[in-house]
């Protein structure tokens, strides 16, 4: 199993020991480094909380510097699924390292992916022994829902958005993860970004801020 072993972090604005996390996960071809912008913008929402933008474990050959969760070598329902699995250990072994190293649980644990991430994201907070307190996905896809249906699994709650001018994850992969969450009684709230591309626009980040900050204050 590859393990991650680095990236970039952000630690409480409060100066005391974490006790909330927000684990980041970056797209194909991106890093730890760029996703971690993010979290400043979230940081007055959430002060007590440390932010981790592990760089996934493969280097991408085709992105030269970037970072990516698995090879994307086909699109196809099944390829994409078992990427996803394939990659699903390392950061579930990262989750469980944090968890212990500041005695958390799932419930002070919130996941937050872009592109790739999204599906990583999603993938991992579905099958969690114990539900994650959110999950926020941009511009991504739910990728396999194989044996969840039988499986009494984690539930946490979904934030979905995506732009309408996304050349790369188009628009319509929301609106199938939306239908297929809510089919296995997995609360789903959506935003549609118009116009907006293969990227996050301020909207989405303060919608994404205040799910993550209303779930760790509002646990189910």
């Amino acid at each position: 199993m590859s393990k991650i072993v680095n990236g970039a972090s952000l630690k409480p604005r409060t100066g005391e020991r974490p006790s909330k996390i927000v684990l980041l996960l970056h797209g194909f071809g991106s890093s730890g480094t760029d996703m971690i912008s993010l979290a400043p913008q979230w940081q007055d929402a959430l002060p007590d909380t440390l932010f981790l933008a592990p760089h996934a474990p493969q280097r991408c050959g085709m992105m030269g510097a970037g970072y990516q969760w698995w090879g994307l070598s086909g699109f196809s329902p099944s390829a994409l699924a078992a990427g996803a699995a394939s990659a699903a250990p390392a950061i579930d072994a990262f989750i469980d390292r944090k968890l212990s190293e500041y005695g958390l649980t799932e419930a002070d644990l919130a996941l937050v992916g872009f592109s790739q991430g999204t599906m990583m994201a999603l993938h991992i907070g579905l099958r969690r022994p114990r539900a994650v307190a959110a999950v926020v996905g941009y511009s991504g896809m739910l990728t396999a829902t194989s044996g969840l249906a039988n499986e009494d699994f984690a539930k946490p709650p979904v934030l979905l958005v995506h732009g309408t001018a996304d050349p790369v994850v188009p628009v319509a992969a929301l609106h199938m993860a939306e239908s297929e969450l809510k089919r296995l009684g997995v609360e789903v709230t959506t935003h549609i970004s118009h116009g907006v591309p293969h990227s996050v626009d301020p909207v989405g980040l303060r919608l994404g801020r205040d799910f993550v900050s209303n779930a760790f204050n509002n646990p189910a």
